[in-house]
């Protein structure tokens, strides 16, 4: 066992790593704690993440990785709750935590939470272990709050004040925050008074392994754009069709009613598909209204709502997609541009998360500066007026994202564990 290996506890209370992508409450950030453990469980450090039992059928233990499991607990019932609703049920949550803890004898060296509810959790489990606690908080509530109440254009519920007030207490509390990028250091010092010398930046990262170009025309073959007989997701693609993706959650924040009003100002582009990636059971009405949009638009058939597809799928879409646009009104990172241009597939995004940095503006995509209909299609029909991308070029967008793997991210974390714990200091008992 090595002298420097980490035994870490990773709290995800709300969110499942391993549930189904593109739900309500499982996204980008269910991605990066999966991801990140196994990366940290392959370089010899020791993870287990806790997060809530939400089916009676799940296991309580899942091995992630070689030194890296999943460890469901009960909190509530175990059911799908509303997120909001598990604020209640955290003390049982972090009692049933302290007892598997000590029922298996296992020490931690610092615990490590996402999202408010996990950093309230962990609040309670560093005073009772005297470990440094540090948090990603994945998005703030008080930035969503100032988009959905800032411009009665933008859609959204607003976050709680609950959540607002947590938030800001946490910041204080937490022995140290890693922030996805410069813009949500600088939103955590503005709107929450955290100190700037206790943040460190960190991107998320990509499966460099996973996502990777493939052949356009075969992975069209493949999901059964080019081939009738065989039609599993597409309806009556050809294999010259012009593909626009959509890949994440439905919700009002994503944008992707503007997407939809992008359309008519293509029409002129022959074959235009939009493909809709996400969605499940809780999602439905929110669905519909997008499906009465492009009918009153008349373009219901250029239009396709996929639901919910399996992650190790995501490849084949993104490299049978000529394009794939992020019209978000927030982003704390934009996770599915980097899985889209490591699959050579170029990207078309609003100014959100650290896509401005992401993006090579003209050459892997367009960062725009809000997502009006006639700006996303715009540079949408920017990008689909090219030929089409070669093996070569797809292979130059991806080289564009090298260094976001998980290798790198996780060496950078463990960087500044090892920080955080060369200064923190035990308090008394």
């Amino acid at each position: 066992m090595p002298s420097s290996q980490l035994r870490i506890a990773m709290l995800s209370a709300h969110s499942c790593p391993v549930g189904k992508l593109g739900t309500k409450d499982t996204g980008g950030m269910s991605v990066y704690i999966r991801e990140l453990a196994r990366e940290l469980g392959k370089q010899g450090h020791l993870v287990d993440v806790y997060t809530r039992a939400h089916d009676p059928k799940d296991r309580q233990i899942y091995e992630l990785n070689q030194n890296a499991r999943l460890i469901h607990l009960r909190a509530g019932e175990d059911d799908e709750i509303q997120k909001l609703a598990v604020y209640f049920h955290l003390p049982e949550f972090v009692s049933n935590l302290e007892n598997f803890r000590k029922q298996n004898n296992l020490q931690y060296d610092l615990i490590f939470s996402h999202y408010w509810l996990s950093a309230l959790a962990g609040t309670y489990l560093q005073q009772w272990w005297h470990v440094p606690h540090i948090t990603m908080f994945h998005t703030l509530g008080a930035v969503k709050n100032a988009i959905t109440e800032g411009d009665c254009l933008v859609p959204g519920e607003s976050e709680p004040e609950l959540r607002i007030e947590t938030e800001k207490d946490l910041v204080q509390k937490c022995h140290h925050i890693v922030a996805p990028t410069e813009r949500e250091k600088t939103e955590l010092i503005r709107h929450y008074g955290a100190l700037s010398e206790k943040i460190s930046v960190v991107p998320c990262g990509v499966n460099l392994e996973q996502f990777k170009a493939l052949d356009k025309t075969q992975a069209r073959q493949y999901l059964g754009f080019a081939c009738p007989p065989h039609m599993k997701y597409g309806g009556s693609q050809r294999n010259n069709d012009k593909i626009i993706l959509f890949v994440g959650r439905i919700d009002p924040l994503k944008g992707i009613d503007n997407l939809i009003k992008a359309l008519p100002y293509l029409r002129h582009i022959q074959g235009l598909r939009l493909l809709v990636i996400g969605g499940g059971e809780h999602s439905q009405y929110e669905i519909e209204q997008l499906r009465k949009l492009a009918c009153n638009l008349k373009i219901q058939n250029s239009v396709t709502f996929l639901d919910l597809v399996k992650h190790e799928q995501l490849p084949y879409f993104y490299s049978a997609a000529d394009v794939c646009v992020v019209p978000s009104y927030y982003e704390s990172f934009g996770l599915v541009a980097l899985e889209s241009l490591a699959c050579g597939t170029p990207v078309v995004a609003t100014d959100v998360g650290n896509l401005e940095s992401i993006i090579r503006q003209g050459e892997t995509g367009y960062v725009i500066k809000d997502n009006t209909p006639h700006r996303l299609a715009d540079k949408i029909a920017l990008l689909l007026s090219l030929p089409n991308t070669d093996i070569k070029s797809a292979r130059l967008i991806r080289a564009s994202v090298s260094k976001f793997s998980w290798s790198d991210i996780a060496e950078a974390i463990v960087r500044d564990c090892q920080v955080v714990l060369a200064s923190y200091c035990s308090p008394v008992s």
